[in-house]
């Protein structure tokens, strides 16, 4: 049982389902542009993770109590080594999301020599739309972990729960290798 040492308030599980038609809202990115994910064609992967914290940051006090919390870094790095593959596989494009701002991301982005970049949902519009989980901790509302599989701005796969956040990028590889609509 969680003590009062950590706040921490599940609102909800993901309800999002394959055939969703993404809402157009404009998320800011860390390479300086906005981005529409309705309006993005061809085959997209976009990882949704709760927060990045610098090397040299303490952890939000009880994070490790939370499940899922723990692993967006080797879930973003895992991403960025799997990434000429995910590509190759047939993913036109990678995204990672989270509600933090922008220039926290840069930060993380650069440190990470990630080569796609992140998207900021810090007012959760996206979140809210689509019925993505969130919960709170540290006085922030974060996203669940979880990955869309989108195709032309229409969801067709969720994973959800990412319970191996390293392995995520293994297995978004392996699903767009064996099931994705106009994949290989």
């Amino acid at each position: 049982m969680l003590s009062g040492v950590l706040s921490l308030r599940l609102k909800g599980y993901v309800m999002i389902s394959p055939g969703t038609r993404l809402p157009s809202i404009l998320l800011p990115a860390t390479d300086g542009t906005d981005v529409d994910l309705s309006n993005l064609a061809g085959i997209g992967v976009v990882y949704a993770y709760p927060r990045t914290s610098p090397p040299d940051a303490a952890p939000i006090e009880g994070w490790d109590l939370i499940p899922g919390a723990r692993g967006c870094t080797p879930q973003s790095c895992a991403f960025r080594d799997h990434y000429a593959e995910l590509k190759q596989a047939g993913g036109t494009f990678l995204f990672g999301l989270s509600t933090q701002d922008t220039a926290y991301q840069a930060e993380a982005a650069a440190r990470l020599h990630l080569p796609f970049p992140l998207l900021s949902d810090a007012h959760l519009q996206l979140a809210k739309a689509i019925g993505a989980s969130t919960f709170e901790a540290g006085g922030m509302t974060l996203l669940q972990r979880m990955t869309m599989i989108l195709k032309d701005g229409v969801i067709v796969h969720v994973m959800s729960p990412v319970s191996e956040p390293a392995k995520n990028a293994e297995d978004v590889l392996a699903y767009l290798k064996t099931q994705a609509p106009g994949g290989n």
